[in-house]
């Protein structure tokens, strides 16, 4: 199993869904929304300095779906390549409680 964390600007996240939802429709994600920080583009910081914000989709899947989803999000960044976008990936186990 493989979580996926897929970080990115508000102003792709329409795109960023489009392109997932096309490997799957059946798409399970959470979304964490106002995530304020600073990566290799612009700060972004929800005020009046710096007012744009990023999200966050969190997926866990299959290693063959992960990679997938990896390709959808790859056309997505050839898109908007000066918006702020980055996934990353970690291996990890479900346990059941």
């Amino acid at each position: 199993m493989i979580r996926l964390e897929i970080i990115s600007n508000n102003t792709i996240e329409f795109d960023i869904l489009e392109a997932l939802e096309a490997v799957t429709k059946d798409l399970k994600f959470s979304k964490i929304t106002s995530v304020h920080g600073r990566g290799n583009s612009s700060p972004k910081q929800g005020d009046a300095i710096w007012p744009e914000e990023n999200f966050i989709f969190i997926i866990y899947c299959t290693e063959e779906l992960a990679k997938q989803y990896i390709t959808a999000i790859s056309t997505v960044k050839s898109r908007f390549k000066q918006e702020g976008l980055k996934v990353f990936s970690v291996p990890c186990m479900e346990l059941t409680v």
